[in-house]
């Protein structure tokens, strides 16, 4: 049997803490697995060391998340911390951090087995692994794991965040805290696990080929790996930010002459990448632009392989409000049993959209709240998502997942 409790509060970091013992003393739940998000305000020791103390046989991860989480309660908020327990005696959860320094695939991977150990579980195959990072080296991250599971687990997560695009994101488990770091949890769960992972854009009509990329090479060798990156410098031959800026209209023409920040400009009007139909529609993974560079580069938070055909995509408030909860009823709908049978969800919606939604964000929270049938949910809010599409594990921006745990 599976069993889910969130609790949630804001305020100082020792009001937050001194506020969830007492809600945490007053349920008869004792955790397999602990997640934690929470503004990047907050002290993350302390929040660390709290969780030690009321769990100290639970795996344990998290982070920072953006302006705050949002619960089956609603949204938390600037200056709240989140936390989801998930029991279940049944089932084996385990988790691992490591620092992302030199082959972040390497990395990965080796955080990956530690985590099975954690477990118990060394050299089986999770239903499910989360993961929570620093942004920059999501691909890579991926990659090292598929090394070890391929596509046959998905790979649900996101990015740590902070408020203000500053670099002041952290990621946790119970090894301690990291600003350079990643996070790997695996999940067997014997209630069994819905996930769903999907963007709330649609196609503007304008498309284009990038023909050149901006790559990097192997650590110092100065061999090249792969012909993608995360700056393009030309689609259909001609400056990427020309062509991105005619498909917007125009709007971006002074960024396109001076260069600089465009994340803002660009939350509603993002690149999407074919990723193949379901039932006949179209589904699109997103990369927002974040910045106009030197001879018309445009900078991405997501990698392109060159030969990519890039569609010009928007978004609408409404549309991103009510997306939420269909993300969160479509992991329910892949739950055997569906929602009857369910437990309770975790949530990861990008930071960028919950900014562009602004004062709707309570009925994103209430949208998912109505999807999960009110069952106990965590959601935080990252700087790039990752989730299985078509069957095939990857990163993007602008993204939903969401995580259905069955009882």
């Amino acid at each position: 049997m599976v069993a889910l409790k969130s609790f949630a509060a804001s305020g100082s970091t020792e009001n937050v803490l001194s506020d969830l013992s007492l809600h945490i003393a007053d349920a008869t739940i004792k955790p397999n697995l602990v997640c934690a998000f929470y503004d990047c305000d907050h002290d993350d020791q302390a929040i660390l060391d709290f969780l030690r103390k009321e769990f100290p046989d639970a795996a344990i991860l998290g982070g920072t998340s953006c302006a705050g989480i949002m619960t089956e309660a609603g949204l938390g908020g600037a200056g709240s911390i989140g936390v989801l327990l998930i029991e279940d005696a049944d089932g084996d959860y385990g988790t691992a951090g490591v620092r992302l320094e030199g082959d972040a695939a390497d990395c990965a991977e080796r955080a990956l087995h530690t985590a099975l150990e954690n477990a118990g579980c060394a050299g089986e195959l999770p239903e499910l692994i989360w993961i929570y990072q620093t942004p920059g080296q999501e691909e890579a991250v991926i990659e090292g794991l598929r090394r070890v599971v391929g596509d046959r687990c998905p790979i649900i997560g996101g990015s740590a965040a902070d408020n203000e695009v500053a670099g002041k994101w952290r990621q946790i488990s119970q090894g301690g805290v990291m600003t350079d770091g990643l996070v790997v949890g695996v999940l067997f769960s014997s209630g069994g696990i819905g996930f769903m992972f999907q963007g709330g854009y649609e196609p503007s009509g304008e498309s284009g080929i990038v023909t050149r990329v901006v790559y990097g090479s192997a650590g110092g060798s100065g061999i090249v790996t792969q012909s993608c990156g995360r700056q393009i410098v030309s689609i259909d031959g001609r400056p990427a930010a020309e062509v991105y800026n005619e498909w917007l209209g125009g709007v971006l023409a002074e960024k396109v002459e001076a260069g600089g920040n465009i994340l803002v400009d660009t939350t509603m009007h993002p690149l999407g990448v074919d990723a193949g139909k379901i039932e006949g529609i179209t589904h699109y993974l997103l990369v927002h632009p974040d910045k106009i560079l030197e001879n018309g580069v445009l900078s991405t938070f997501a990698s392109i392989e060159e030969g990519t055909r890039l569609y010009s995509m928007r978004g609408e408030k409404a549309r991103l409000v009510d997306r939420a909860g269909k993300v969160a009823s479509a992991a329910t709908a892949t739950l055997s049993g569906g929602l009857s049978n369910l437990a309770g969800g975790l949530v990861v919606y990008c930071a960028g959209c919950m900014l562009a939604v602004g004062d709707g964000m309570p009925k994103v929270s209430q949208a998912v709240a109505s999807s999960f049938g009110g069952m106990p949910f965590l959601g935080c809010f990252t700087f790039g998502e990752q989730g299985a599409i078509l069957n095939k594990n990857a990163h993007g921006n602008l993204m939903i997942s969401a995580i259905a745990f069955g009882k």
